[in-house]
């Protein structure tokens, strides 16, 4: 009897460890939580308009931002998805060059609307890598006017919402059977706004610039 139960112990494990894992197919949805940097540029890319007089080597930067973020993904078949984001980052626009130390903007709000298509390369049900690309948007809001522009008698503040493109990259892992995970993803955005400096309705400064973020993520995933 003893005997019997080990071996059918023995089976049992045996059975468990041949048997395939689940792998995502057809009408599957994976939500994903993440952490997220974004890490943007946001350096002059070209001066539009300079009636203020901007001193020569004048440039930008924007401050990097780490959000909770929310990801889902529709599996259109087992190795291609569609994945939208959800998130807003805030971020500052600071001076740097001949503008080192000058608050330009404050408090900027970017929802960055994205949907990429999604190649999974076959290589494995635990470890599943892969690629992406899509269209996104940048709806910017809230900007305030930072403290250096307001001393330097700037009253208003504006930063264009604009069209571009993500590149993306990443891998899930699977944790077990019942749909749990781990993501980790890296996106590369294209896209740029136009900055307007104002004072008393009047403007004074038009730049373009070129934002184009970093995004990475890590987080954990449940497909169903």
């Amino acid at each position: 009897m003893k005997l019997r139960h080990m071996a059918a112990g023995a089976a049992a494990v045996a059975l468990m460890v041949s048997t395939p894992a689940v792998a995502q197919q057809a009408g599957d949805v994976q939500l994903k939580l993440f952490a997220t940097g974004v890490l943007p540029d946001g350096q002059i890319d070209e001066v539009l308009r300079d009636d203020f007089g901007l001193p020569p080597g004048s440039q930008t930067r924007v401050t990097d931002s780490f959000v909770p973020t929310i990801a889902a993904e529709y599996f259109i078949s087992d190795t291609f998805s569609i994945e939208t984001i959800c998130c807003v980052t805030p971020h500052d626009v600071e001076g740097t060059g001949a503008l080192a130390g000058v608050e330009l903007i404050d408090d900027a709000i970017v929802l960055p609307a994205t949907v990429t298509a999604k190649l999974h390369l076959p290589i494995g049900d635990v470890f599943k890598p892969y690629i992406g690309a899509g269209p996104a948007y940048f709806f910017i809001f809230s900007e305030n006017v930072g403290t250096g522009a307001a001393a330097l008698g700037i009253d208003d503040v504006s930063l264009s919402s604009e069209f571009g493109v993500a590149l993306q990259a990443g891998a899930d892992f699977r944790l077990n059977d019942h749909g749990l995970g781990l993501s980790i993803d890296a996106k590369r955005y294209f896209v740029g706004t136009t900055a307007t400096f104002s004072a008393g309705g009047t403007e004074l400064i038009r730049t373009d610039h070129d934002l184009d973020p970093w995004v990475v993520s890590a987080g954990l995933s449940y497909r169903f």
